[in-house]
């Protein structure tokens, strides 16, 4: 464990010195992401189909991931990678596409949203929105779609919930977030009892690319920033998956909390001695977390 933890702090690069957001280390850690999907991407059972999404301002490069064994059609996996909303790519969201495809045996669309600092909010909304409504346009419904988020991919996958709630529209199947970032305010008091023992996340950073996505005057307690302050009646039955050891364990646990009190069906759960998006790496306990991952779509879709 403690050879694999070296591994991911020299790749990612965010635990000692991934708060800048300069273009170059913004550059350096874009490269870090894609070098990581090359090592830990599973290699078989799985294949790639490429194809761009028309939306108003943006052409957005997407991927489906499909299994290459027989497979459920009639649902899909939409997926919202992480990466602080400044880094992440098709290559790094491939990472956990094929291995939702595998462990679940439905077919995944990842896209690439844009980036800040370059597109700062509502950029990375509006493209996910987009990606919404192409899959409804190629004649699935609402509740063929299960949508699932890492990371700021799982705020975006709140975030794009909570605007079709908005409008009126219906929300998806179901929801899959691991690790998400619920809360701008960073307020939770896992910042400090999980300081020292988280192995990729630091305040700094959080700070960091907060900053580059919303503005550093931004309201962070906005719904629009943090959907934990929001209303979740009428929300789909979701499930959360978190690392013991990261300070962005309080988001998880406030956000499982919040939406039992408005009735949505939650199932939580906390991985020990695990950090930040732990199911990407080839370990015993996210090979778990994938599989729960599986029961858990087969028991919502039965």
């Amino acid at each position: 464990m403690d050879a694999i933890m070296r591994a991911v702090k020299a790749i990612h690069s965010v635990a000692v010195n991934g708060s800048s957001i300069a273009p170059e280390d913004l550059e350096r850690q874009r490269m870090g992401q894609d070098l990581f999907s090359k090592l830990v991407t599973p290699g078989i059972g799985v294949h790639a189909k490429s194809v761009i999404i028309e939306s108003d301002d943006y052409e957005i490069p997407a991927e489906w991931v499909i299994p290459d064994f027989c497979h459920e059609k009639k649902h899909l996996i939409m997926y919202c990678h992480g990466g602080g909303y400044t880094c992440g790519s098709l290559k790094y969201a491939r990472v956990l596409a094929s291995k939702l495809s595998l462990h679940t045996g439905m077919e995944v669309l990842s896209f690439e949203y844009r980036l800040a600092p370059e597109n700062m909010y509502p950029a990375a909304l509006n493209d996910a929105r987009s990606v919404w409504d192409y899959i409804m346009k190629k004649g699935y419904g609402a509740r063929d779609v299960i949508l699932a988020g890492d990371s700021a991919g799982g705020n975006l996958a709140l975030e794009l919930c909570l605007t079709l709630k908005k409008e009126k529209r219906f929300l998806p199947k179901a929801l899959i977030l691991m690790s998400p970032w619920t809360d701008m305010t960073m307020t939770s008091e896992t910042y400090v009892t999980c300081k020292d023992i988280d192995p990729m996340l630091t305040r700094e950073y959080i700070n960091a690319v907060r900053g580059a996505y919303a503005g550093h005057d931004a309201d962070f307690s906005s719904t629009r920033y943090s959907p934990l302050f929001a209303d979740f009646t009428g929300f789909p039955p979701t499930l959360i998956q978190v690392g013991e050891n990261e300070i962005l364990l309080g988001d998880s646990e406030k956000l499982a909390e919040k939406m039992r009190m408005y009735g949505t069906y939650v199932t939580f759960e906390k991985y020990e001695e695990c950090w930040h998006v732990f199911q990407q790496m080839p370990i015993r306990r996210a090979y778990r977390a994938l599989e729960n991952i599986g029961r858990f779509m087969q028991h919502i879709l039965q």
